[in-house]
């Protein structure tokens, strides 16, 4: 099974940079979202659009993570079933999600939600960096590497 790269589109801040690496390394790219987006006219990539329900486009993403899949994603308890069904995930920071770090990073979600409910100024997360741009990178081309030798 062929390496492919999975992409929780709607706010991925990171699009263009896994668009150039795909066409680096040859691997197709599946954009998945609740309406169109536009894309560069490459045979690599691709558009799903799925329905406004709920979680529709997290379920297609779930449903279509494989061991051989990245998918790139800053939601995560929907890392939580890529990982579940052995897929790589990726944050759109570079930080990745695995089976060792994604319970503590669901038990923190839950406590900030909970914080939030209470009213409790949490602050948000940091903006996005030209430093979290170029971890994502580097993480980017890391586990593909790793995907691919594994495949």
């Amino acid at each position: 099974m062929s390496v492919h790269i999975l992409v929780d589109a709607d706010a991925c801040p990171v699009k263009e940079e896994i668009f150039k690496t795909a066409y680096r390394v040859n691997t197709p790219v599946t954009l998945v979202a609740n309406a169109y987006l536009r894309l560069p006219d490459h045979p690599l990539l691709s558009m799903k659009v799925v329905s406004d329900g709920f979680d529709a486009a997290d379920d297609w993403i779930a449903e279509n993570a494989t061991p051989s899949g990245l998918v790139v994603t800053a939601d995560i308890l929907l890392a939580g079933r890529c990982i579940e069904a052995g897929a790589t995930v990726l944050a759109p920071n570079g930080k990745p999600f695995n089976s060792s770090n994604i319970g503590g990073a669901i038990a923190t979600r839950a406590i900030m939600a909970d914080l939030r409910a209470g009213l409790e100024q949490t602050g948000g997360p940091a903006p996005f960096s030209g430093k979290d741009r170029s971890q994502f990178l580097n993480a980017l081309d890391r586990e593909l590497q790793r995907l691919r030798r594994s495949t």
